[in-house]
């Protein structure tokens, strides 16, 4: 016992003498960006040079898709590496008799599996910075981010006072300074604000989009300040000495909103964020991808996802075959981190350190599930190459290659009728595996009937 207690000591002397080196993992998750919005992705006239500059100096994985065409469950995913649907969260948290008159909590229950708290408990320095929205800012008695393993944080859709939304960087930048004084490697969650609406623009940079339309103009500018942003983060990275060792992921929670054609140009308020632009403003792209935020149709949830980490992953890499999930991030920064998950956790996604490695993986060793009671459709799965969508009670299913139609132009249900067959099953074991409604300490006092 002494000589292990005398060894615990050294392993602490010796980290808080060399730093630990596992790496630094910064997470920027954008809300509402096209898979289309991006210069390296092809757009016309969107200025992203920083995020470009990620792309030429990491892998841009083409097949990455989040957990859900909304919000909230999108990023429920994110930290507890599980598919939504096993929180009931199928849909934004609003306030609270919105939340249960659709069947689900009022916030992401903290004591939940989270990718936070593993990190966190493993010796990482965790921060939030940016939106929240794993409950509401109209939910004044919801958890703080602090409660799900977050040592640090600033925030706007959650409780308490709402952060500025373009202070992300500003703040994450002194936290990265001390997390390297205390010798910890350190996680952030970078939850960007843009380009959800509404649209808070800097005239100056509107000014140099003189030449478009003004909704697209406000469109580019908002994008544009995130990205210049971004950059500050990567030159603070560089001016600190720690590019190397940290790893940098750009994604989005869904893809593009879009309000109905010809909505007007107005002005709308949002009591976490302040006044701007409203769907009027939202000219956000695919690349081609189908439908928009709000489906399960890959312009819906097939994103951007752009990873750098110098020496570890590829460099000016596209990697168009391996499928990668939102509920796979909590696995994979758990094996860069060293950590080894607790015997009771089983994850809906799986590690995709070898994807990150740039091997080209055979198949996926696990379906991917979604469910959007809200939505057109409202289930979808995707086991190895076969993607298929269906309604509410099965009555409508479409059918879809992915590998060799990646933009769902070719539906197949009729010509492969067995495959169909094979996949609503799937997904209706799958439903039977979920909770028919929330549980645990995650409803609000403001409720109007009391809850079991």
């Amino acid at each position: 016992m002494k000589f292990s207690v005398f060894f615990s000591f050294l392993i602490c002397l010796y980290s808080g003498l060399w730093g630990d080196k596992r790496p630094n993992i910064i997470f920027i998750f954008a809300d509402d960006w096209g898979w289309g919005d991006l210069g390296c992705h092809g757009h016309p006239y969107l200025k992203t040079p920083n995020i470009d500059r990620l792309a030429s100096e990491g892998t841009d994985f083409h097949r990455f898709s989040v957990a859900s065409g909304v919000c909230s469950p999108s990023r429920t995913a994110v930290m507890t590496g599980h598919f939504p649907a096993r929180y009931s969260i199928d849909g934004h948290f609003a306030w609270v008799p919105s939340n249960q008159k659709r069947n689900m909590p009022d916030w992401l229950n903290p004591q939940a599996p989270l990718l936070t708290r593993f990190l966190q408990e493993a010796g990482y320095a965790t921060a939030h910075y940016g939106k929240w929205h794993l409950a509401n800012d109209m939910i004044p008695d919801s958890p703080l981010p602090t409660a799900y393993g977050i040592d640090e944080y600033g925030a706007f859709n959650c409780a308490g006072p709402q952060m500025f939304v373009h202070d992300d960087v500003k703040m994450a930048l002194p936290f990265i300074e001390r997390s390297r004084e205390l010798g910890k490697p350190f996680f952030i969650n970078l939850w960007m604000h843009e380009p959800h609406t509404p649209f808070h623009v800097d005239p100056k940079l509107q000014a140099e989009f003189s030449e478009l339309d003004e909704a697209d103009a406000i469109y580019a500018a908002t994008l544009l300040h995130a990205d210049t942003r971004i950059g500050e983060l990567l030159n603070g990275l560089d001016e600190i000495g720690i590019t190397d060792d940290t790893l940098v992921i750009f994604s989005s929670d869904n893809g593009p909103a879009r309000g109905a054609p010809n909505t007007p140009l107005s002005l709308t308020y949002d009591t976490a964020t302040g006044l701007g632009y409203g769907l009027g403003a939202a000219k956000g792209i695919t690349g081609g991808r189908k439908e928009y935020k709000g489906s399960l149709m890959e312009g819906g949830i097939g994103v951007p996802f752009i990873a750098r980490w110098p020496g570890k992953i590829p460099a000016g890499k596209v990697d168009q075959t391996n499928i990668i999930s939102a509920v796979d991030l909590l696995p994979t920064f758990c094996e860069l981190a060293e950590i080894d998950l607790p015997s009771d956790y089983r994850p809906d996604g799986v590690s995709q350190v070898a994807a990150f490695k740039g091997e080209k993986l055979e198949t996926r060793k696990k379906p991917l599930f979604w469910r959007m009671t809200q939505s057109r459709l409202s289930y979808a799965i995707v086991d190895e190459n076969w993607k298929l969508v269906a309604n509410q009670d099965f009555s409508k299913c479409e059918l879809y290659d992915l590998v060799a139609d990646p933009l769902e132009k070719v539906e197949l249900s009729k010509v492969q009728p067995e495959v169909v067959e094979t996949l609503v099953k799937a997904i209706r074991d799958w439903i039977q595996t979920l909770p028919t409604s929330p549980s645990g300490p995650v409803f609000s006092s403001l409720r109007a009937d009391p809850v079991p």
